[in-house]
């Protein structure tokens, strides 16, 4: 732990994101000197609390940076593209939780847990990104497995909660059960179709190979954090009627033999995650296991009796912290204890 302080830029601070990235700055105790709030000109004004402090948000420009030395951005990855070189410009690393960065080679994309050496090359271009939520809570299960047995393929089916869309999304869900609990129509706005009691197939656009851009962040992110293109892996990504944290069906093919029983022990002793796995007394993770938690929690380890060295495991993580804010200001802390 550093001895030092450091002036820290939350941009986009008024989002659920950014609000929950002031939370963990405070939940962290990471060393603050000086705190600024950015975001757009249309919540510029406002005012967020930090330890009891109420801070007025400012409007987020290229000028915002002079005199900070870390910025965390959660503003969108157009927001992120404009501005972000302006902060590394002005001395002040970004560690940005857009997808804008997290495929540029010069940029390291970091899950603490897996990969903090990666944070060194925020040398290159003064900035950081933070992965896709579905990806860093798989990531984080999948290290120790990776390290001990390898991994030769990953198939990938995920339930993703509303709350990885936004607010507006949140809300959607909320009236539109509501309405048809009450014999109303469900008015679909921010998806494409009704998510209440429903099961969308469909996060973010599709591309020319038939999968999604969310499935392919899932496939491409992964293999840049583990440092490995030869992992063979396919994923179907599902939006799911449910407010916060996501949910995994990972099927594991190893490089080496591993029984179910090598698994929970490695993963109970592994970082950040908790192993919760003992389906005869009905055990094993759901989403309000971990909403507003930091943890990443892992059951129904069980081995693949169709595939040669197959396992399987369930994985639950509340997408708005560890998938977002949390790992954020966790690479800032690695910043600010090793490399400031």
């Amino acid at each position: 732990m550093t001895d030092k302080a450091f002036n820290v830029i939350v941009a986009g601070a008024t989002g659920a994101v950014g609000t929950q990235m002031i939370t963990c700055l405070e939940e962290q105790d990471f060393p603050v000197d000086k705190l600024k709030f950015l975001a757009s000109s249309r919540s510029a004004g406002k005012s967020l609390t930090f330890k009891g402090k109420a801070i007025e948000v400012e409007e987020l420009t290229h000028d915002s940076f002079a005199g900070f030395d870390i910025a965390l951005f959660s503003a969108g990855g157009g927001t992120s593209k404009t501005f972000a070189p302006s902060a590394a410009e002005a001395g002040c690393i970004v560690v940005d939780n857009s997808s804008a960065w997290r495929m540029d080679a010069d940029i390291p994309l970091v899950v603490p847990e897996v990969n903090p050496e990666a944070v060194a090359d925020y040398k290159k271009k003064g900035i950081i990104a933070n992965p896709n939520c579905s990806t860093i809570q798989m990531v984080v299960a999948l290290e120790p497995i990776y390290r001990e047995f390898g991994i030769e393929r990953l198939v990938i089916s995920t339930y993703q909660a509303v709350s990885g869309t936004g607010v507006a999304a949140v809300e959607e869900l909320r009236t539109q059960t509501v309405d048809l609990l009450e014999g109303k129509p469900a008015r679909a706005g921010v998806y494409p179709h009704q998510i209440a009691f429903n099961c969308l197939p469909h996060i973010d656009v599709f591309l020319d190979n038939g999968y999604s851009r969310e499935e392919m962040k899932m496939v491409n992110e992964t293999r840049k954090i583990f440092g490995d293109e030869t992992i063979r892996i396919t994923a179907t990504t599902v939006r799911v009627p449910v407010f916060n944290s996501h949910s995994e069906s990972v099927n594991i093919q190893t490089k080496s033999k591993a029984t179910a029983e090598q698994i929970r022990e490695l993963l109970s002793k592994a970082p950040g995650i908790e192993v919760m796995d003992d389906p005869s007394n009905n055990v094993y993770p759901l989403p309000v296991h971990a909403a507003g938690k930091d943890t990443t929690y892992v059951g129904r380890i069980r081995e693949d009796e169709s595939i040669e060295n197959g396992i399987n495991m369930w994985i639950v993580s509340d997408n708005i912290r560890k998938g977002a804010a949390t790992n954020t200001v966790q690479i800032a802390q690695l910043l600010a204890n090793n490399y400031l």
